[in-house]
């Protein structure tokens, strides 16, 4: 059986995603940029995700997820407004890293999921720090720095 999940259609203003990308995206990078949900609860979370990249990298095909950092259920696909988005949950994806997939694979890029609970202070610094061409670390580094701020 298939799940699905689907984004609400009515959002208050405070629910904005907290999206921070690179500018100037490239595989150059290790990470395109950051996203900071406000809960593990991909349900909820990732169809607003899914809507504000395809608004800025194209229609988005795929996200692969660390199953670990998300609470259950885990769906198989999410629908956003019109997209239906295919989900794949693994262990052996990076803890704090999702990766995007648009345009049937055309297009890949790396985010550090900054979790929840984190500071203002601390979530705008690792954002920065993974929205940097110049910043060479990969997403475990990061979220063990914010193991340190927090």
């Amino acid at each position: 059986m298939t799940q699905s999940i689907r984004v609400p259609a009515a959002r208050a203003p405070d629910d904005a995603v907290r999206l921070r990308l690179d500018p100037h995206p490239g595989r150059t990078t290790i990470l395109d940029g950051a996203w900071w949900p406000r809960s593990t609860d991909a349900v909820a979370e990732l169809p607003r995700l899914v809507e504000a990249l395809a608004g800025q990298r194209g229609d988005i095909t795929h996200v692969l997820l660390n199953s670990t950092d998300w609470d259950l259920p885990h769906p198989r696909r999410a629908d956003a407004g019109t997209r239906s988005v295919r989900l794949g949950w693994y262990t052996s994806q990076p803890p704090g890293l999702i990766t995007v997939i648009s345009g049937f694979g055309a297009g890949r890029f790396d985010l550090l999921v900054v979790p929840p609970g984190t500071s203002q202070a601390s979530a705008d610094t690792v954002s920065a720090a993974a929205a940097d061409p110049a910043d060479k670390r990969h997403a475990p580094e990061l979220i063990a720095q914010l193991a340190h701020a927090d």
